[in-house]
């Protein structure tokens, strides 16, 4: 998925603003009440004037001190009312702007967690991550600042207008002379700021992206002293990311002069008509004053509904852009209805096929059997197919062809989420969230207490070090395990395979990185969570695959060879022995 600056959200694009606004189902009151107090504070705004104009008029003209005392009280009490209200409008508004995001952020998270990693492998983490994060928080704007107030600000405009024209319609015509040209300039300002926004919010994903992948990788930035070469690349985004809020800053640089100098104008017509009507008697210096209040009431609704406009338009944009991710047809197929309780754990691929991309197959006619309670291992060069293997069974990837079978039902038969829960996987880069060994371990399940925890630990051979680091089981790994050895990281990962229970248990090439001393812990903890149930090792070192009760061999998408350890290494001109003496000489040397 990128960023297109040529897709542009429409401020009044009906479907899209109604499916927006059905996020408010939950919250009807909340919505009904805050466009309410919007209403109400509409027709608010307009009075104040005319009880200025008729207190000018009446009681300090006529000097009547009694009734300026009456008309001073309640127009004070009209303010302190009116204040009130517009802290709930205010309050009641953004509330319902954070409580729609909130539950639009949370589906969002959810249908991302759903999709196959086939999407990820196309789509930059950032851009995910601007669409999660800013995007929706830009939503929240529709309501704070955007549809509702909106609403209230034209419906001021009209009220205002009308007071005006009941007052004194020829004071109101030339006060509205410049109102053309004001509008003419708020659709200038409106085109302009829809571009510049649209482009800001591109290069703030592309700006997202680039960050969030360098700092992931920045060990091989370092490594491989990248560092000046990739900081002017960020500067380059840095750049375009600054001209495009240049270009917003410029457009509201013009804009608000303008319409300061188009009320100026209007203020200036008005004081040299009402003047000459007061002096000539065709209208009163209360009712002037009051429209110079008028003058101002109107003026500030039509300069802020520009940026309301331009509000709701990049709240528009957001919403355009985080509907594309939730309307991205990527789940994994979870149609099956088995529950794999009763999973035994026997393992058939049969004529599989499968490509990343389109015709281009990693896997070919692919056909084998694991027994359940036995060792399969997968040996071959990188890009033979092994991995492919075990994301086909762990559904990360959906297969072309073929069926892949658990104790002879196709997988696609199982409920997703209970077929998966059978399994358990062992990854060569173990990932470890910031947070403690201990939750690491159980991923936040509280139906395995930290006794089990600590007695798989002992099995495994992880507890002794783990009891020697600050706070033990509750000590935080920091990102990715970061304050963990390679070894100390995998073992955790063991952990975590065995305190989960799994039926099928696959372990994904889990000592290719790692040193001797490890590795025979590695190995150790590989021979106890792989007793009695079906397993899988993807290897490379293949001392760890020795015991296998069957070995298959790929090479470019194919098994070339099967069997285990003796019966392979008595192939003449095998590939698996060829490897072996090829690994046997090198740990000789």
């Amino acid at each position: 998925m990128s960023d297109k600056q040529g897709v542009t959200g429409k401020a009044f694009d009906i479907p899209l603003l109604l499916r927006v606004l059905s996020y408010v189902k939950p919250y009807k009151s909340a919505f009904y009440f805050t466009t309410l107090l919007t209403v109400i504070l509409a027709f608010f705004a307009p009075i104040r004037p005319w009880l200025i104009k008729y207190t000018i008029d009446k009681p300090i003209a006529e000097g009547n001190m009694q009734h300026l005392i009456l008309f001073t009280i309640l127009m004070v009490a009209l303010l302190v009312i009116e204040s009130v209200m517009q802290f709930y409008q205010t309050y009641s508004a953004n509330k319902l702007g954070q409580d729609v995001i909130k539950d639009l952020r949370i589906q969002l998270f959810r249908h991302i967690l759903s999709f196959r990693l086939k999407y990820f492998d196309r789509t930059p983490i950032g851009t995910l991550v601007t669409r999660t994060v800013s995007d929706i928080e830009t939503i929240s704007d529709v309501f704070a600042q955007g549809i509702i107030v909106i609403i209230g600000d034209i419906l001021q405009l009209l009220v205002v207008v009308i007071f005006m024209f009941l007052s004194d319609w020829k004071l109101t015509l030339i006060s509205l002379v410049p109102v053309p040209f004001l509008v003419l300039a708020t659709f200038l300002f409106k085109k302009v700021i829809k571009s510049a926004f649209q482009e800001v919010r591109t290069h703030v994903a592309r700006l997202n992206a680039f960050v969030q992948e360098h700092i992931t990788g920045m060990s091989i930035v370092q490594m491989f002293n990248r560092e000046k070469v990739e900081m002017e690349k960020f500067k380059e985004i840095n750049k375009n990311h600054m001209k495009a809020h240049i270009k917003t800053i410029w457009a509201y640089s013009v804009f608000f002069p303008v319409v300061e100098l188009l009320a100026a104008l209007s203020l200036a017509l008005l004081v040299w008509w009402g003047t000459k009507g007061v002096v000539e008697g065709y209208t009163s210096f209360g009712n002037l004053v009051a429209f110079i209040l008028y003058i101002y009431m109107l003026y500030r609704p039509i300069r802020m509904l520009a940026d309301r406009f331009n509000t709701l338009q990049m709240g528009m944009v957001s919403s355009e852009r985080v509907f594309k991710v939730l309307d991205t047809k990527e789940e994994i197929n979870n149609s099956g209805i088995l529950s794999s309780e009763n999973i035994q754990g026997e393992i058939e691929f049969k004529n599989v096929w499968f490509a990343y991309n389109k015709e281009e197959f990693v896997l070919k006619d692919i056909s084998f059997r694991a027994e359940k309670g036995k060792t399969l291992a997968l040996i071959g060069a990188t890009g033979a197919g092994k991995t492919s293997v075990i994301s086909l069974l762990g559904r990360f990837y959906e297969y072309n062809q073929g069926e892949i079978l658990i104790d002879g039902k196709n997988i696609r038969e199982y409920e997703l989420y209970s077929y998966l829960s059978s399994l358990a996987l062992v990854p060569q880069e173990v990932f470890l969230f910031s947070d403690t060994i201990y939750n690491n371990i159980t991923l936040h399940n509280s139906d395995i207490p930290i006794e089990e925890v600590q007695e798989a630990a002992k099995k495994v051979g992880a507890h002794e070090f783990i009891m020697k680091l600050p706070e033990n089981y509750f000590f935080n790994v920091r990102e990715r395990g970061a304050m963990l050895s390679v070894g100390q990281r995998q073992l955790i990962s063991f952990i975590r395979a065995y305190v989960h229970k799994p039926k099928i248990l696959i372990l994904d090439e889990a000592t290719s990185s790692i040193d001797t001393d490890s590795e025979n812990l590695i190995q150790h903890a590989t021979k106890v969570i792989t007793q009695n149930r079906t397993s899988i090792i993807v290897a490379h070192r293949l001392s760890t695959i020795q015991n296998a009760d069957k070995i298959l061999v790929f090479d470019n998408g194919k098994i070339v060879e099967e069997g285990n350890h003796l019966s392979l290494l008595n192939k003449e001109e095998g590939y698996y022995k060829k490897l072996y003496e090829l690994q046997f000489k090198n740990s000789e040397v």
